[in-house]
């Protein structure tokens, strides 16, 4: 598709602020997406091209946080490889998706989500006493997690992080580059897949690729100067505003049960 010189700046700006965001709560799909949208893309296509962008910023990110030492690739092998597993089949499973289940539940979720990082004193930018041995990660939270972002994908990096700060005993900062990596690692997978149904517009992907390469690069180094001081409130931000979306829409179970309460 061919799109105004004028749209196409406006998704750059769209994809580098989005990049900022996303590298430090995750959470840039929010802007990036509805921007597709807006711009003609159909659904389908939007997803994923969205997914294509957004592994620039993500791959951006955990280059900033493995540069830093912040990151070790090689001792996340695993975690990355059953990451990709669940998030091919989830993309497999897409047709089939209990999506009304899913976003029915998924504002509960992100609103507990939201109050732990406002309130929990255990977060912090030091590493804590797992309370799970790592192989359950491995083995269970990462190709789940990997699959629910296949299939459905808000709150992805949520996610991760709460299950890496609250059972494995990661520090905040150590959690936020764990979960820029693997989501690199579900946002390929997605364009692996996307790839073979012809709906990635290629040029529109790869133009902001470049804007979210440069946001995330500006928003990680930010992460790992401030630390807990600036991912906490961000985390809360993402979450709040994920729930609001969801919510909006007038097919969420929770939509309509509070608009025939309404009535």
């Amino acid at each position: 598709m061919t799109l105004d010189l004028s749209v196409m700046a406006l998704l750059w700006v769209v994809a580098l602020v989005a990049g900022f965001v996303d590298s430090i709560a995750g959470g840039g799909g929010l802007l990036c997406l509805p921007a597709l949208l807006l711009a003609g893309f159909d659904p389908v296509a939007a997803l994923a091209t969205n997914k294509v962008q957004g592994s620039f910023g993500t791959a951006s990110a955990t280059l900033a946080f493995t540069r830093k030492g912040h990151l070790d690739l090689l001792a996340n092998w695993q975690s990355v490889a059953t990451t990709f597993a669940g998030a091919c089949l989830g993309v497999l499973a897409v047709q089939v998706a209990p999506v009304r289940l899913l976003s029915g539940l998924l504002p509960v979720l992100l609103i507990a989500m939201a109050l732990y990082f406002a309130l929990s004193p255990r977060l912090s930018n030091a590493d804590a006493h797992p309370r799970l041995p790592f192989a359950f990660f491995i083995a269970g939270f990462a190709p789940v997690i990997g699959f629910y972002d296949g299939i459905f994908g808000p709150g992805t990096g949520s996610f991760f992080m709460l299950a890496l700060v609250t059972l494995f005993g990661f520090g905040i900062v150590r959690a936020t580059a764990t979960t820029k990596l693997l989501n690199l690692t579900s946002n390929l997978a997605a364009v692996i897949m996307f790839t073979f149904t012809g709906k990635i517009v290629w040029s529109v992907g790869l133009m902001m690729g470049v804007g979210q390469f440069i946001g995330a690069q500006a928003g990680s180094h930010l992460a790992m100067a401030r630390g807990v001081a600036v991912i906490r409130p961000l985390l809360v931000v993402v979450c709040c505003a994920l729930t609001v979306k969801l919510l909006a829409d007038p097919a969420n179970p929770i939509h309509q049960w509070l608009a025939s309460m309404l009535r």
